[in-house]
């Protein structure tokens, strides 16, 4: 039997008065202050986990509630909203709840936010909910599901593609990363008979015709709800894929911070070549690691006809790589074959089609003088103990030697961009515990902006000297590998055990996830297993808001080309998903350190609490210290001081404006329909509490791809 829940019912004065509107504002043609900030009330749970991280990483402002914390704040009329210079001021511009409703039966804090909400205009997000008929949806037992949607593929209907998701070309594939592990589920329902319910994601309802709703809104009661009925964390694909049209959904197009989607590709060691992995030894003859005295170096270098490969490749995807070059290997190349090259004859005459970094000449290792007399090597010290380090003039050199020979041969260089042999000369652990000194000045001495470095060991930007760090991520496709065999058979060195024959890695450290139960075939190893897989990898980080680049090196485009199948698959995959006014934006080294330093910049900002945005009818206002980038995201049409804003992305327009200190002022478009004040729905309706939602393990313990992922 159901049971009637009962709430206070304020009358119009009281209401008024509650949410801190001027007195006898009722009936007035007052546009009340909309602050450009989100309140997420979390559960604890991943999808509210993952709203605020989509909103953290975009630099969306927002205040969390955390329902299981004791001595939380607690949300009424007064929290909600109040009064500023005379006009009333709504403090959210959304909400975002675990469910329709997460509170206990008869709860003053529901009610609050109802009755905000409908006096507000104020949209509400249910992060994951039971579909029932409080959220415009059929229960599950009366012809839908209730269960796992592992690998489903979903879609997003017509109403979404024209309204929050039009970014999306329609697929909406949800992952099923390890078969033993349930990572998805879900409520799959249609709309209550009469109910104001648009759909804007489906998936086929198993062994029916039909299909029930994921995404959808629901209208009622001078409400609008987004109900979301299947349960995700930060990292799937199938909540990136939709992040972005539920954050422009709850802000109406109108927020601060933005999204977009990046690839850039470095490729490493250009001109020069790299060591091949010896499959009998077990390690890469001429590394410093491979002591066997029967290891005799092999080299993989391009060819000509590589660098005609990579131009065409290029031109069919509309992508540009980033090559960083090392001079020495042309200079010696030409030594030994009577002054002939062809490979980097080919590479000059077409330096055009490249972007091009200073890699150093010979890429040397720039750290502390090594000593390889043992494995793993060690730092070699001075008669006092001391470290050796690597010269300042010999860094310099190294530098100054490439740029030169660089602008010699007509590379289009930017000098203030540097990535040295193996990020070395910073700390590497656990040898080298700190940078080596003499680099800070090197890179001064050549003024150097812009230094790359392995995300694997500092994933966060630093200063080392008067460089900013731009964090790459290595892919799995080995710098020691130009043939698919090779890189197979190390791979299954790696990641299977000793009795397989094996490193044992995985025994060492049981946290490794990129573990193998047996071994690869060497035939069908990489295209069966290791390109899926770092394609997915890759993909998750373009569909994270992530710009940092990806490096691989000269050797993965030689022989097999094995490079390809995996950046064709990471492009290929996201024009599949993706309209074409979301394109993939490729930028190069110095530009994507600048990115993340304003984002670092402006997170700093808000978290000081400086920044201060608001709406009022069609005008944004934004106050922020001197100096600081903005960032926002408004609707096609707006203008900052009469001319157009940001640069158009997904639909929108976004991008970055410096504040001079003076408020900036923003219009809207004048088809953007101003909010208003309004009297909430006497009573103000307080729907029954949620029931429990199922959340299975795979969500609330991420399934990893890879070890360093």
């Amino acid at each position: 039997m159901k049971r009637t829940i009962r709430t206070t019912v304020l009358t119009v004065g009281a209401l008024i008065a509650a949410l801190g509107l001027p007195a006898g504002t009722a009936h007035a043609d007052t546009t009340p202050r909309i602050d450009l900030r989100v309140l997420v009330v979390s559960d604890g749970g991943p999808s509210t986990d993952a709203i605020a991280a989509e909103l953290a990483a975009a630099g969306t402002p927002y205040t969390e509630i955390d329902l299981t914390q004791a001595g939380r704040t607690v949300i009424d009329a007064g929290f909600l909203a109040d009064t500023v210079d005379g006009r009333p001021r709504a403090r959210f511009q959304a909400v975002v709840l675990p469910n329709d409703n997460p509170f206990p039966a008869g709860s003053a804090e529901m009610a609050a936010l109802v009755t905000y909400e409908q006096t507000y205009d104020v949209p509400q997000v249910d992060a994951y909910t039971y579909a029932r008929p409080e959220a415009g949806l059929q229960y599950p037992v009366y012809g839908g599901y209730s269960g796992s949607i592992d690998g489903a593929q979903a879609e997003v209907t017509a109403a979404g593609r024209s309204g929050p998701f039009g970014y999306l070309d329609g697929a909406v594939p949800f992952e099923d990363n390890d078969p033993a592990i349930g990572e998805s589920y879900a409520y799959l329902s249609k709309p209550v008979a009469g109910a104001d319910f648009t759909s804007y994601v489906e998936a086929a309802i198993p062994g029916q015709p039909t299909r029930g709703s994921l995404v959808g809104e629901y209208r009622h009661d001078g409400r609008r709800e987004l109900v979301v009925t299947f349960v995700y964390n930060q990292y799937q694909q199938q909540f990136r894929l939709l992040a972005r049209g539920i954050v422009e959904w709850m802000t109406g197009g109108v927020h601060l911070g933005a999204s977009r989607n990046y690839f850039a590709v470095h490729v490493d060691d250009v001109f020069a070549a790299d060591d091949r992995w010896n499959s009998a030894l077990n390690c890469t003859p001429g590394d410093v690691d491979c002591t066997d005295p029967n290891a005799t170096p092999d080299p993989i270098r391009m060819t000509a006809a590589d660098v005609d490969h990579a131009v065409s490749w290029q031109n069919n995807k509309d992508f540009t790589l980033d090559f960083a070059y090392n001079a020495a290997g042309t200079v010696d190349q030409r030594q030994d074959n009577n002054g002939v090259d062809q490979l980097a004859d080919r590479l000059i005459a077409e330096r055009g089609e490249f972007r091009w970094i200073n890699h150093t000449y010979s890429h040397p290792f720039l750290g502390c003088v090594q000593d390889t007399s043992v494995v793993p090597w060690k730092c070699a010290t001075n008669a006092d103990g001391s470290t050796r380090w690597v010269s300042r003039n010999e860094i310099s050199d190294e530098i100054a030697t490439n740029r030169v020979w660089g602008q010699s041969a007509g590379l289009p260089l930017h000098n203030d961009e540097l990535v040295t042999g193996e990020h070395s000369g910073m700390k590497v652990l656990p040898q080298q515990p700190q940078d080596n000194p003499n680099l800070a000045l090197a890179l001064a001495d050549n003024g150097i902006a812009w230094l790359g470095s392995d995300n694997s060991r500092e994933p966060a930007q630093r200063q080392v000297g008067p460089a900013t760090t731009v964090p790459r991520y290595p892919m799995n496709v080995f710098y020691n590998a130009g043939r698919a065999a090779e890189q197979v058979d190390e791979y299954n060195w790696i990641y299977t055990s000793r009795a397989q024959g094996g490193s044992g890695i995985c025994e060492d450290n049981p946290a490794t996830t990129t573990c193998l139960a047996s071994p690869l075939d060497t035939t069908t190893g990489y295209e069966n297993h290791i390109v899926p897989l770092e394609t997915r990898i890759a993909l998750g980080h373009v569909l994270a808001n992530d710009p940092k680049p990806h490096f691989i090196h000269q050797s993965n485009l030689a022989e097999d080309r094995i490079a390809y199948p995996v950046l064709g698959g990471v492009l290929d995959g996201y024009e599949a998903l993706f309209t074409e006014d979301t394109p993939v934006v490729n930028l190069r080294m110095k530009d994507i350190g600048a990115e993340l330093q304003r984002r670092a910049d402006w997170r700093t900002a808000l978290e000081a609490g400086q920044v201060t945005a608001y709406r009022v009818g069609d005008t944004v206002t934004v106050e922020a210290p001197d100096g600081l980038a903005v960032t926002a995201t408004l609707p096609t049409g707006t203008t900052l001081a009469g001319a157009a804003f940001g640069e158009a992305y997904a639909g929108a327009v976004s991008g970055w404006t410096p504040s001079a200190g003076a408020p900036l002022t923003l219009t809207l478009p004048d088809s953007l329909a101003a909010p208003a004040v309004t009297e909430a729905a006497a009573p103000a309706p307080v729907t029954k509490p949620a029931p429990d939602t199922r959340v299975p393990a795979g969500v609330t313990e991420r399934v990893p791809h890879t070890a360093d992922d």
